[in-house]
C-alpha cells in the first residue's frame, strides 16, 4: 500500500449521548458562519449597515439548505427513488447531500425576499456576499472528506485520497481488525476546495481593481466557480443523472457560466453603486420627512464626494467618478 497517499476519516459521526454530533454538519455550519462574517465587513466597508448580513441571512440559510437538499435528490434521485431506494432518507439532510445550485437559487429568493423588506438592492448584497460564498462552499467540502466521498477515478500519484468502504457513519472493518481499503482516487473534494478559495481571492482582486459592482462581482464567482466545477465533475465516478452519458452538473455548469459571462460583459463600464446606510424599512413606519435621514440602504450615481444633508449627522454619501 502506497504510505505517501492522502488519509481519509475513519469516522463521520460521533456520539454525545442521545445527540449524534456529524462532521458534515459542523462543516457547513463552520462555512455558514464564515461566510457571514467575511460578508459583514465587506457589506459595511461599502456602506451597508452592521447587522443587515445577519438579518438577511437568517432568510437566505433556510432557503439555501431546502434548496440544496432539493437539486440534490433530483439529480441523484437512485437512491431515494430507484431499486432498493427509500423516498424517505430524501429528507436526511444530516447524511449529507446538498447541491450548490439549488442551494444558491433558493438561497437567492430568501435573500431577495429579505433584501427587499429592508430596501437593500439585491445585487449590491450579491457583490458583497460572493467572496464568502466561495470560502462557505470550500470549508463545506471538508464535509466530503470526513463522508468518505466526493472523490474521482483511480490514481497513484502522491496526493491520491485514500477511501474506506463506508456504512455511512464510519469505515467498515474487516476480519482483519482493519478498515477496509476500496483504493486511492482523485481527491475531487481537495481539488474543489482549493479552487475556491483561489476563485475567492479572484473575486476579491478584481473587485478592489475594477471597482465591481451591480452584481458583476456575484457574477465573477459563478463563472469562475463553474469553470472549476466543470472540470471537477468530469473526474467524478460517483453516481449521478446522467445525459447522453454526461453527468447533469457537467451541462449545468456549461450554462449558468456561459450566462455568468454574459452578465458581466452586459454590465461592464458601470461604475459601482455606493450604499448608503439606513434603518430597517420597518423603522420607517409612521416617519415623517425631517426623519428621512433614516432612509434605507439604496444605490446612488457615482461623481466627487458630497455630503449629503439628508443622509443624517456626519453620514456622507460618496459619489466616485467613474
Amino acid at each position: 500500500m502506497n504510505l505517501a497517499v492522502l488519509p481519509s476519516p475513519t469516522q463521520g459521526v460521533w456520539e454525545l449521548g442521545p445527540l449524534p454530533i456529524r462532521a458534515y454538519a459542523l462543516c457547513i455550519i463552520a462555512g455558514i458562519l464564515a461566510a457571514i462574517w467575511l460578508t459583514e465587513r465587506r457589506w459595511v466597508a461599502r456602506g451597508g449597515a452592521p447587522g443587515d448580513v445577519m438579518d438577511i441571512a437568517v432568510w437566505a440559510v433556510p432557503f439555501g439548505i431546502v434548496g440544496g437538499r432539493l437539486y440534490h435528490v433530483l439529480s441523484s434521485p437512485r437512491a431515494y427513488f430507484g431499486e432498493d431506494g427509500d423516498p424517505l432518507r430524501a429528507f436526511a439532510i444530516w447524511e449529507g447531500g446538498l447541491g450548490i445550485w439549488g442551494a444558491i437559487a433558493l438561497g437567492a429568493v430568501g435573500a431577495w425576499i429579505a433584501c427587499r423588506r429592508r430596501g437593500i438592492p439585491l445585487p449590491a448584497f450579491g457583490d458583497a456576499l460572493a467572496p464568502g460564498l466561495l470560502v462557505a462552499q470550500a470549508i463545506g467540502r471538508l464535509g466530503n472528506w470526513f463522508n468518505n466521498e466526493l472523490y474521482g477515478g483511480p490514481t497513484d500519484l502522491p496526493w491520491a485520497l485514500r477511501i474506506y468502504e463506508w456504512d455511512g457513519t464510519r469505515a467498515v472493518v474487516g476480519t482483519d481488525g482493519q478498515p477496509v481499503v476500496l483504493g486511492t482516487f482523485h481527491p475531487a473534494f481537495l481539488y474543489e476546495l482549493l479552487w475556491n478559495l483561489a476563485a475567492a481571492a479572484l473575486v476579491v482582486w478584481a473587485d478592489r481593481r475594477f471597482r465591481l459592482g451591480h452584481g458583476r462581482a456575484f457574477a465573477l464567482y459563478v463563472a469562475s466557480y463553474c469553470a472549476g466545477r466543470l472540470w471537477i465533475e468530469l473526474l467524478r465516478t460517483d453516481p449521478a443523472e446522467t445525459f447522453s452519458g454526461i453527468r447533469l452538473n457537467v451541462f449545468t455548469s456549461v450554462v449558468v457560466g456561459l450566462l455568468a459571462v454574459a452578465y458581466l460583459v452586459w454590465q461592464r463600464g458601470r461604475p459601482r453603486e455606493v450604499i448608503t446606510r439606513g434603518r430597517d424599512a420597518s423603522d420607517r413606519d409612521g416617519a415623517d420627512e425631517t426623519t428621512a435621514a433614516a432612509a434605507p440602504p439604496v444605490a446612488t450615481p457615482t461623481g466627487d464626494d458630497v455630503r449629503d444633508e439628508s443622509a443624517g449627522d456626519g453620514d456622507v454619501r460618496r459619489r466616485e467618478r467613474p
